[in-house]
């Protein structure tokens, strides 16, 4: 009989006997340490391949030690300028490369904006995202996006972006009108890339990170799965993003909705426990990041989204649409949090 968890030697640790938690880093169990920034793929490769069981106990463990278990961070996320985006993309259907029925829109007005920002108030979130197709914005419409964060922050909600690459002086431009989070995703891992994008290169990302960070603004950096890739290029995303100087304080975590159009379109679904060990290894590489469960749910069973909530995911895009893909019913959402005991996030 198995007295002491803590004390069992595990097996099918990276194909080893003998293995314990004592014995590897990638099992060890949470503490009150500061989070580690020296992830080796290797250690996150063995997390992903840890027995199910032993992978959830693991990140509810981190996740209990750092957060309330039973509260959600509600966001809603607003496209504030849709389409005609000169990036390829190939999950995109804002992309001007596809033919997905996505035409070009001009910025929207600040008084209509203002609008959806209280709406999504008055509905429970607590953060407001906007998001616009460009590859990076010119400096007249930063001066109308920078209107729109003082708007939001003075409606009392977090702020965050999302508008494509940023120079140094346009994130500080940023910083200055209250914006709290950017978001600017790495997408995959660094080899599997170039078979998503060829309009931009990783490192592109990764400096707009770098201008992110050092204006003051929080990052928000994440990743989609599902996009056809490999478990190894999983891998790499999540210890490239548990390896940056800071981890980021928000981690989206997205499931590929597949567009007509696009060169995804036909992409095989992924099976919904490796989406949820992807969430499970997120949270415990990345112990204080809020973990997002974000675009995909509208395909995933509540069965799914309850476990991704174990594996420590603590936010959700709430609201009918992200971007130009359909989101979760509002109402099936609320009924969820309330089946599972969850509440939002003041």
């Amino acid at each position: 009989m198995l007295k002491n968890s803590e004390d069992v030697v595990r097996t099918g640790l990276n194909g080893a006997e003998g293995i314990s938690r004592a014995e590897s880093p990638a099992m060890q169990s949470p503490g009150p340490t500061s989070p580690r920034h020296d992830w080796t793929r290797g250690e996150v490769r063995a997390l992903f391949e840890l027995p199910f069981a032993e992978l959830m106990f693991r990140a509810q463990s981190i996740h209990h030690a750092n957060f309330d278990p039973a509260a959600v961070q509600i966001s809603t996320l607003l496209s504030i300028k849709t389409g005609g985006c000169p990036e390829d993309c190939a999950y995109c259907p804002q992309s001007a490369s596809h033919d997905t029925g996505v035409h070009a829109e001009k910025l929207m007005s600040l008084e209509a904006v203002l609008a959806d920002a209280r709406a999504a108030r008055a509905a429970g979130a607590s953060r407001f995202c906007m998001g616009a197709a460009w590859r990076s914005p010119k400096e007249r419409d930063l001066d109308e996006v920078c209107a729109m964060v003082a708007g939001i922050k003075g409606l009392g909600l977090e702020t965050c972006a999302t508008l494509g690459m940023l120079t140094v002086g346009q994130a500080e431009r940023l910083k200055d009108a209250g914006l709290d989070y950017y978001n600017h995703n790495l997408d995959t891992s660094p080899e599997f890339y170039e078979s998503i994008i060829t309009t931009r290169c990783y490192q592109d990302r990764l400096e707009t990170l770098d201008h992110v960070r050092a204006a003051g603004i929080a990052v928000c950096c994440g990743g989609i799965v599902g996009m056809g890739e490999t478990r190894e290029d999983r891998v790499g995303m999540i210890a490239t993003l548990a390896g940056l100087p800071a981890h980021p304080e928000s981690v989206p975590i997205n499931m590929l909705v597949r567009v007509a159009g696009t060169p995804l379109a036909d992409a095989p679904a992924l099976d919904p426990i490796e989406f949820v060990r992807t969430i499970a290894v997120a949270r415990i590489t990345m112990p204080r990041s809020m973990v997002r469960l974000s675009a995909g749910r509208e395909d995933m069973s509540d069965e799914t989204q309850a476990l991704c909530f174990l594996a420590g995911a603590n936010s959700i895009f709430y609201g009918p649409r992200l971007l130009t893909t359909p989101n979760s019913a509002c109402d099936r959402d609320q009924a969820l949090l309330r089946r599972l005991g969850m509440v939002a996030m003041e």
